[in-house]
């Protein structure tokens, strides 16, 4: 199992410096992937929940990509619906080539209404678009010349080069927690990206995703999930709790859980949803280097 970590692009306190210092500690700690948010339109519900200022996903992860050498690269997740295809495919594919086959595309369908307003695109067909665009862009990446014709989508030998130093093209991790989200995964990703998934949910959804992908004649999404990093001085009742959070203990264990159930990488992310309980940067970084020696850097087997 591989370890990532969901880095905030966005807040106070975060610049140029905070942005290096997170991509080159994760590096130096061994692990495995960094990942970034994504919004075009920080509308007043977004920014609400990612506040300003919010520093582009693919603009942050270029930028990282000259930072590092070895770290994996990814969104979690880019909001497919409010981008055309051909011009993520441009993006994804120079940022594949530039970094050495480092990115992991991320992609959901997107919650902010008011983002959707602003940038012109129906809230009520982002999951249909999503899926379009994704179709497209697999033939995007994987084609010299490409076209490509949909109910929303139409282009005729478009020139692809550069195309993604990863072959076929760098892994498409669909996000999202719904029956939609996992039919989506099944049918156009690599992975099942689910975001602060609860425990008891996680099989039923795995059972699904397989089914759906054996329907579709497609091989199981791998599984990799984002967890929040959310650690208490004492244990929370399980009952009332997500994945991630509680004690030390408690993160072993959903680790554990995690581990049995598949899972090919978990994200931890120390942005828990509430600004008023961001740590300074440099205290997440001492919380990461103590889970990496007493977790990422470790076997399987001490988990258990």
């Amino acid at each position: 199992m591989r370890f990532g970590i969901n880095l905030p692009n966005f807040g106070a306190g975060i610049g140029p410096d905070t942005l290096r210092g997170w991509a080159t500690t994760a590096e130096r700690l061994g692990y495995h992937l960094l990942t970034v948010s994504d919004h075009i339109a920080l509308t007043p519900d977004a920014d609400r929940r990612s506040p300003a200022p919010f520093y582009d996903s693919f603009t942050t992860l270029a930028w990282l990509a000259g930072q590092t050498s070895t770290i994996e690269l990814g969104t979690s997740v880019a909001i497919a619906p409010q981008r055309h295809p051909l011009h993520l495919a441009r993006i994804t594919a120079s940022l594949d080539r530039l970094s050495g086959g480092r990115l992991v595309l991320g992609v959901g369908v997107g919650w902010a209404r008011q983002a959707f307003q602003a940038l012109g695109v129906p809230y009520h067909r982002r999951g249909a678009l999503t899926d379009e665009y994704l179709a497209a862009l697999r033939v995007l990446w994987t084609e010299e010349i490409a076209s490509f014709h949909g109910d929303t989508v139409h282009f005729d030998h478009v020139h692809t080069d550069p195309r993604p130093a990863r072959s076929p093209h760098p892994p498409i991790w669909v996000g999202g927690n719904s029956r939609a989200a996992v039919r989506r995964a099944a049918l156009y990703g690599d992975a099942w990206h689910p975001l602060w998934p609860q425990g008891p949910e996680l099989a039923p959804a795995l059972k699904v995703l397989a089914e759906d992908a054996a329907a579709a004649g497609r091989a199981t999404p791998a599984f990799c999930p984002t967890i929040p990093l959310a650690l208490t001085a004492r244990p929370l009742p399980d009952r009332s709790r997500r994945l991630g959070q509680g004690s030390i203990e408690q993160l072993h264990a959903d680790l554990v859980t995690l581990e049995k159930l598949g899972a090919q990488y978990v994200g931890l992310n120390p942005d828990v949803g509430d600004q008023r309980l961001r740590r300074p940067a440099e205290a997440d970084w001492g919380i990461f280097e103590q889970l990496a020696h007493s977790v990422i850097n470790t076997s399987s087997e001490s988990l258990r």
